[in-house]
């Protein structure tokens, strides 16, 4: 095998370009470092190679993927206008057990899933930091809301939060930009959720709603609604309009994308690791860059999958693993359990673009904070992500029942009257849920893939049916009328929160990282991603990850400044 070794030696290479490894860039090219990006995926031109704005009947197949092609996005989340930034399973296969699937959803482009995430962008507090100490399950992290609270702060500044100041502990409140305001059948089910003692508040969103004047790739928010299939405006937080590209005025970092990194190179003379090894996505050639620290934040398991390929003789378990946790404690959010109400007084109303707007509605977790709000069958918590009002498509309309004009009659009265809310709830983080190398399946690059085996347990179980009767109960204090209640939960991973497989810890035998994200065994080696995280709590993670992405880096570049990586 031909290898084509680069003849500079960076300060700092970065695996990854989404959420922390765009914070990662960021922060160490600001702080004088000279730095490489690797980014598996191709770069996109967002003001051009996002479809924002394109309608249905202008799309070969109505904005949905080719029949022909749709078992390599069967995970669902890609459609026609956002295949492109999905990852394909013909060239990205990995393997479950029988019987126990896993929705690995997986962006490959620069900037990762922050180009389509969902925007939801909630603080973690000491209720999910000390977990333990709250219930006695699992392990605490070894840093409390204190510590990662001015980080927080200066993730917020940066790149524009909206949301409202609520004074709920379990719910930290941060530095806000106007919020998104409630639309009417979110008024309404707020008064059956006050009824019931329980909260309904604006979502917490990253998206501008107003100018960030630090920042010109950047404008507020023109309420187009199509989020979801990326922003060609950057209004919506991404690693590229928000981080990776005003660090390149810098002059201090390269990104180097179509790099589908191998393995991260050791010395075997000193231990530490010494760059990367990757293969050009389109020309399939191997190349070696090099070094003096390298950052995993390739994502949760695409991070723990590098870690486990990268074994030697100094490391056969797999790079910085003698504790033997890499991959293991493998978790999520429960979802897929929702409600979908109908608000009588809202029927028949005037059909308006209600969907032009970025976020809805959150219910935050009301359960197991005291012991007033302790339950007997199951520990940790759950929120709800609300929204109402008219979308583009009457998706209601295949549940309606009747026939020719009195049918369309109902749908149209029905259309603007729905209220929507799904359940996320806490899962578990234990050790036997894991995932693990496949010497016998590979990707088209010719890297093993993993095997991931997980499923939800017993605590899962019984929280979701008291998400199932929360809802009952707050719809039924609201006076809204139950239309479809879906009671399966997704597979794991269908929520794109998987996090844990590299977990952080003060002990170096039960923990793959320290407090700064860095490796244990390896001190020029460091993994910023979700796969640092101890437990998750129920709100969604990307801004932790921000944060503790920022937190990491400037350690990083302390650290490297006095020569102690």
């Amino acid at each position: 095998m031909q290898v084509k070794k680069e003849s500079k030696i960076y300060d700092a290479i970065v695996v990854g370009s989404g959420a922390a490894g765009g914070m990662a860039a960021h922060t160490l090219a600001n702080a004088g470092l000279n730095v490489l990006v690797l980014e598996a995926g191709p770069k996109l031109d967002l003001y051009s190679d996002f479809k924002t704005h394109t309608w249905p009947y202008e799309m070969t197949y109505r904005g949905r993927i080719s029949p022909k092609d749709a078992d390599n996005y069967k995970y669902g989340f890609a459609d026609g206008y956002t295949s492109h930034i999905y990852a394909r399973l013909d060239e990205n296969p990995y393997s479950t057990p029988e019987g126990r699937p896993f929705d690995w959803v997986r962006a490959r482009a620069v900037g990762g899933r922050t180009l389509v995430w969902g925007r939801v962008a909630l603080r973690l507090g000491d209720l999910d930091f000390k977990a333990k100490s709250h219930d006695g399950f699992g392990e605490d992290w070894p840093i409390s809301y204190a510590d990662i609270a001015p980080y927080y702060d200066r993730v917020d500044r940066l790149i524009g939060i909206s949301g409202t100041r609520e004074g709920l502990p379990q719910l930290p409140d941060g530095i806000f930009q106007k919020p998104v305001p409630m639309l009417c059948g979110e008024m309404i089910l707020k008064q059956g959720v006050e009824k019931t003692g329980r909260r309904l508040i604006p979502t917490r969103c990253g998206v501008t709603m107003e100018r960030l004047p630090h920042n010109k790739y950047r404008a507020p928010c023109h309420w187009c609604g199509t989020c979801g299939r990326g922003c060609d405006v950057g209004s919506m937080f991404n690693s590229p309009a928000a981080l990776i590209e005003p660090a390149k005025g810098t002059g201090k970092l390269t990104v180097r994308s179509d790099a589908v990194v191998r393995e991260v190179l050791v010395d075997t003379k000193t231990g530490k690791v010494r760059g990367v090894a990757f293969v050009d996505r389109t020309t399939k050639k191997d190349y070696e860059a090099y070094g003096k620290v390298v950052v995993l934040a390739a994502s949760t398991l695409e991070s723990t999958r590098i870690m486990l390929n990268s074994t030697s003789r100094l490391y056969p378990q797999g790079l910085a693993n003698s504790s033997g946790v890499v991959g293991h404690y493998l978790h999520d959010h429960t979802w897929g359990v929702s409600f979908t109400g109908l608000v009588k007084q809202l029927k028949g109303r005037e059909i308006r673009n209600e969907d032009g707007r970025p976020a809805g509605t959150y219910i935050p977790r009301f359960r197991n904070l005291d012991k007033a709000s302790r339950r007997q069958k199951y520990i940790r918590g759950f929120g709800y992500q609300c929204a109402s009002g008219a979308a583009i498509f009457p998706s209601h309309a295949k549940d309606t029942g009747g026939f020719g004009s009195e049918f369309k009659r109902e749908v149209r009265a029905r259309h603007p009257a729905f209220v929507r809310m799904p359940g996320f709830g806490e899962v578990l983080s234990h050790y036997e849920n894991h995932a693990r190398i496949n010497p016998n399946l590979k990707d088209a690059w010719g890297i093993p893939a993993l095997h991931i085996d997980i499923a939800y347990g017993d605590n899962e179980a019984e929280l979701t049916k008291d998400v199932i009767n929360c809802a009952q109960e707050m719809f039924e204090a609201a006076r809204i009328e139950m239309f479809l209640m879906n009671e399966v939960m997704y597979p794991p991973g269908h929520s794109i929160h998987e996090v844990g497989t590299a977990r952080m810890g003060d002990d170096p035998r039960t923990s793959a990282l320290n407090k700064w994200c860095q490796a244990h065994d390896i001190k020029n080696l460091f993994v910023m991603d979700g796969s640092c995280f101890v437990s998750s709590g129920c709100q969604n993670p990307t801004l932790t990850i921000l944060a503790l992405a920022l937190r990491s880096s400037e350690y990083l570049v302390n650290q490297y400044k006095r020569k102690e990586l």
